[in-house]
């Protein structure tokens, strides 16, 4: 979406940038998989409606893997130990 609103300036067309990245480093997809969806609804603790963030989380939780954020919610829901973060 930032990409797409100019917030965000890539060196190639976005799909074209992220397969170009995903080469260059460890990077792997993870599949949106029926539990990942299903937690995504209902976290626990406080957490905001984003649908975005939901699934980020949600898949983060399922693959007991760090988020590398700043994002201020994300970030105040780890201190409730829902979820791991690396803080940017």
């Amino acid at each position: 979406m930032k990409a797409a609103k100019g917030k965000l300036a890539l060196a190639s067309p976005t799909l074209e940038w992220i397969h170009l990245s995903k080469r260059r480093s460890r990077i792997q997809d993870a599949p949106i998989t029926a539990e990942i969806a299903v937690d995504s609804v209902s976290l626990p603790g406080s957490f905001h409606n984003d649908p975005a963030d939901r699934l980020i989380v949600a898949t983060a939780r399922s693959l007991d893997a760090f988020l590398v954020t700043r994002d201020a919610a994300i970030l105040t829901y780890a201190e409730g130990g829902f979820v791991k973060v690396w803080r940017l």
